[in-house]
Formats: structure tokens, sequence, C-alpha cells
């Protein structure tokens, strides 16, 4: 499908070259004020051609506002937003009527569709996330507003280069087994006030977009090497979130993490999600794993957040966070400030300009040189898109919230229940 969310509403059309690509969003909350500078913000991070680490493709990525919007205030109908396609180079993918790009969807959309885009990527491009990229736009708006709510996206590691998080290793068992008992890899205290101050002006100082000048620069010549080779290389990017409120996330099937999987995975190119204590919390016994509740500052919570903030599907208060995936890292410990993170796997993109043994469609071997461009690594670019997706499943979970609690408050007050069915009054 091409639309995502159930009360906030984002579908995206367009292909890779054909006129124009955008969004339609649907249930955005009426009297917010809006403009294309709210949302070009975010498009323009998003443009290719930013630096010598990405696609040359020189595309300006303007927004243009159909419909939805009037005298800078929204409407409540449908918001039509597009944006045209306009430094296109179709021929670059003639390769392509033969020759089915390895790991790309080249043939499995022809598989599927029987037909398939004639040039580029068609709908599995990345150029189909400018439309994701506005609606989140607008949705972050409205959730800084009204629950001062920020998201904020870094890149954490491009290859094999990581940005430290300076843990210590777990410690060892006399049988030379990791000790399944020792949970006490707290993040270094600079990890955690990179995590809990960082801001979107810091991370754009780099063109890798991350944070840490030193890893940076190794990022670059990492990204550097696989371009000048022809070649492409993978990366994560670990995406913060602040003051996300409780009750969020639906039972069973539509849980918080769940929808948070769903929008992640869907960005081109991911293969990697990994959410609250993650694969870590495999390797710990339950009563270490667990969270405590306690009383804090006269507010409920927990006392540690293996959980990442989120238990059976809704969110309880606590930051949520996605564990990142190749360093020991573990929640917060009380008394330390909690953040909310998370991390994505993108892989290697799969379009790469050197020539590639393979096959015709019709199973004669060969050799595919692709041409056209393309960016050796996606990660800086996906910064942006990490934002969006995280910020429509916010904002989709919080209407709906929303509505089940305007929907209750309209009922005459609640008496004969016993009062260990209900929240009780501090």
């Amino acid at each position: 499908m091409s639309t995502f969310g159930s009360i906030y509403r984002v579908t995206t059309y367009g292909e890779s070259h054909c006129a124009s690509v955008g969004a339609i969003i649907d249930g955005c909350p009426p009297g917010l004020e809006l403009s294309a500078a709210d949302i070009q913000v975010q498009l323009s991070r998003r443009r290719p051609g930013q630096s010598n680490l990405t696609t040359p493709r020189d595309e300006k990525d303007l927004v243009q506002i159909q419909s939805g919007i009037e005298h800078g205030v929204a409407l409540g109908t449908p918001i039509g937003l597009l944006v045209k396609n306009e430094d296109q180079r179709p021929n670059d993918y003639s390769e392509t009527d033969l020759y089915p790009r390895p790991s790309h969807a080249d043939y499995t959309y022809l598989e599927k569709y029987g037909v398939k885009a004639s040039s580029g990527g068609g709908r599995s491009s990345a150029r189909e996330t400018i439309g994701r990229v506005a609606a989140g736009a607008i949705a972050e708006k409205y959730l800084k507003q009204v629950y001062g709510i920020e998201i904020v996206a870094f890149v954490s590691s491009v290859g094999k280069i990581r940005l430290p998080s300076n843990v210590a290793p777990p410690s060892m068992t006399p049988d030379g087994d990791e000790d399944d008992n020792d949970v006490e890899d707290i993040l270094s205290p600079e990890f955690r006030q990179l995590l809990s101050t960082i801001t979107r002006e810091e991370v754009d100082k780099h063109p890798t977009r991350c944070p840490h000048p030193e890893t940076a620069e190794r990022m670059t010549k990492r990204i550097i090497r696989a371009k000048d080779a022809q070649d492409s290389i993978g990366g994560t990017v670990t995406c913060v979130i602040r003051n996300v409120p409780s009750g969020l996330g639906e039972p069973v099937f539509d849980k918080f993490e769940a929808k948070l999987a769903q929008a992640m995975l869907s960005i081109p190119a991911t293969k990697a999600f990994e959410v609250g204590s993650g694969f870590k919390g495999t390797e710990v016994p339950g009563s270490k794993h667990n969270d405590p509740f306690v009383l804090k500052n006269g507010k409920f919570s927990t006392l540690t957040n293996w959980s990442g903030g989120i238990q059976g599907g809704i969110t309880n208060g606590e930051d949520i966070y996605f564990r990142q995936v190749d360093s020991y890292i573990s929640p917060l410990k009380a008394g330390h400030l909690r953040i909310t993170c998370d991390r994505i796997g993108f892989k290697s993109p799969a379009t790469i300009s050197q020539p590639q043994n393979t096959a015709q469609y019709n199973g004669t071997p060969g050799t595919l040189a692709a041409r056209g461009r393309h960016d050796p690594c996606v990660v800086p670019r996906a910064v942006p898109i990490v934002e969006a997706m995280a910020a429509i499943v916010l904002m989709d979970q919080l209407l709906i919230q929303h509505a089940r609690k305007t929907a209750a408050s309209l009922l005459p007050p609640i008496t004969t229940l016993p009062h260990t069915m209900m929240i009780p009054k501090h």
C-alpha cells in the first residue's frame, strides 16, 4: 500500500523519473499554522546533491502546496503537496530493460505487477520518501507545539566505523563465559549527554551527519573509498525522541513498537530495527531485565527502563528508546537522565557502477554495468526520513488516543467500579 496511518493518513505518489512526487495528508488538525517553509526545511535536508558523499542528482525539491492550507492555516481537509522532478536522466537506465539490477526491486516489482517502471527504481526509489518527509514535517510542528516532543536523528555508523559509546565490555564468569548477571554496562556520561542534548543544527555540521567529529572524518573517508571504487557501503541511524506521552499504542496487533518497526522498515534500504533492550535482553535473567515501578518526583515511573518506554505495546511515560545493535548499550539507572534513541540499519545501496555478473530476464548470463547517479552511502540523507516516519507514527497514535479519551469524557463519571480498577489519585 501507498498509505500509512489510521487518523493521520499519509499517501505518497510518484516514481523516481516521473513528472513529480508528493503526498496527500489527511487528518491534520484544523487551525495549525503551516507554511511551505515549515515543510521545506526538512525536504532541503533530504535533497540530493548536498555534498560529494551523496548522489550528484541536482534536485531543488521545492514543495508546492496544492490544497488544505489557506492564509497559512490548515483547514482540516486533505493537504496536497507536490515536488517536481527536474533533473531526470531516464536514459541512464536503458541497461535495466534487459538486466534486473542485483539486490534491487526491478525483478520483484515485475513479478508482482507484471509491469515495471521504465527507468530508475520507480516506487522503490528513495525519491518516494519526499512525500513522507513532507508529511513528517507537518506532524512535527504539531507535536512540538502541543507536546514539546523533539525528534533528532543522526548517523551512528558507516560500515564498521561506529560512533563510540565508551561502554565497558561485560565481565566474564570463572568458566570464561560472559556473566549474564552483569547489566551495569551503562552508557558513558559523554554519550548520555550527546543523546540528551543533541540538536539538528549540531547533526548537520558535518556532511556525514555524525555528531562526533573524529568519527565523522573516518566515515567520510570510508564513503569516499566506496565511491572511488564505484561501490557502496551501509550504515545505521540513531534517532532520539523526547517528551513522549504515556498511553500511546494499541493492544495486540498495533503495538507502539510494532507501528514504529513497520514505519522504519518501510524506508528504502532498511534491513534492521531493534527496540528496547532488544537482543541484549535475551542475555540477562528476568530478575535483572524487569523494570520495577517507583514514585519519582510525584510521578509513577520505572526504576530502570529495559522496556524502552513501552510495555504491552503501550507507552508507559518513560522515554522510548530503540537500542543500537552494534555496541553494549543498556538502560540508564534511577537518577540518570533517560533518553529515547533508536537505531535503524541501512544496507549498502544496491545500485553500483562497477560491472556485476548477473543474468538477463530470460536467464542468459551477462554483465551489468549500471549507469545513473546514486548515493555511495544512503545514511546521511536517511536522517530526516527516519525523523519523519517517527513523527508520523507519533502523530497518528496521539490522535487515536485523543479520540478515545474524548469519547470517554462524554460519558457520566464512573461510580460502580472498585477502586482497584481505576487510576489511583495521588
